[in-house]
């Protein structure tokens, strides 16, 4: 019987995008999606954004962050920015896929990079960067305990829905908000591992997951020009 590791990186290889949006002209960025077994369930690494950066202080996100002229590709700099945010030395990190990337708010393409890491890992954050680093099931992200769906209208104007969790760590006695392109990537990680429907709606054919996530994130890039051209 395959175990639950080999199971995931089967379903996630078969949604590797590669460097297939690599060329788009927008800034890059990256961030690593890293899966461990934890007592035989699959589970996330997630850190929470130090409170002295500028920019989202305290919001979960995962590993991370801007292009570097020296990073060979989207791979290289989610294990650069891993290794610096948390003390994941890359060659602990059994990289798997590249799923559809997104858009965050600066418009920087952000390619989510997954990666399996082991369950001995013991985080270092880095702490101008991080001020927590925490688990959570990734079951978690197709059947919530707490979850709401909030509107959302991209700065080019395009229609969209947030996802937003809360979840609550027993370990930390703390409740996290995970949400925006966070919970946008931990979706789409756990409906391509488990291929089963969330308890939530979403904006995916999931029986043509793959096109769909391609359509829609395409959809979003295409408003993002027609607001730079009206805007010239």
């Amino acid at each position: 019987r395959e175990s639950v590791k080999e199971k995931a990186k089967r379903r996630l290889r078969e949604f590797d995008v590669a460097a297939k949006f690599s060329r788009l002209p927008l800034p890059k960025a990256s961030v690593l999606l890293p899966l461990l077994v934890r007592a035989g369930k699959l589970c996330l690494l997630l850190t929470v954004r130090s409170m002295q950066l500028r920019r989202s202080p305290g919001e979960v996100c995962f590993p991370g962050g801007k292009s570097e002229e020296t990073d060979k590709d989207e791979i290289d700099t989610a294990l650069r920015e891993a290794k610096e945010e948390v003390g994941l030395p890359p060659e602990k990190v059994e990289v798997i896929c590249r799923l559809v990337p997104g858009i965050d708010k600066m418009n920087h393409l952000v390619t989510p990079v997954v990666g399996f890491i082991e369950d001995t890992f013991q985080a270092t954050p880095n702490p101008d960067e991080v001020s927590d680093v925490f688990v959570v099931p990734l079951e978690y992200f197709i059947k919530p305990l707490n979850y709401m769906t909030l509107p959302y209208k991209t700065s080019s104007g395009y229609i969209s829905r947030m996802h937003c969790f809360t979840y609550h760590d027993h370990e930390h006695k703390m409740s996290f908000k995970i949400w925006g392109l966070t919970a946008q990537f931990a979706v789409l990680l756990a409906i391509v591992v488990f291929g089963t429907k969330p308890t939530f709606e979403v904006d995916y054919d999931l029986d043509n997951l793959i096109s769909s996530a391609e359509n829609k994130f395409m959809n979003l890039y295409a408003s993002l020009n027609e607001r730079k051209k009206s805007n010239l």
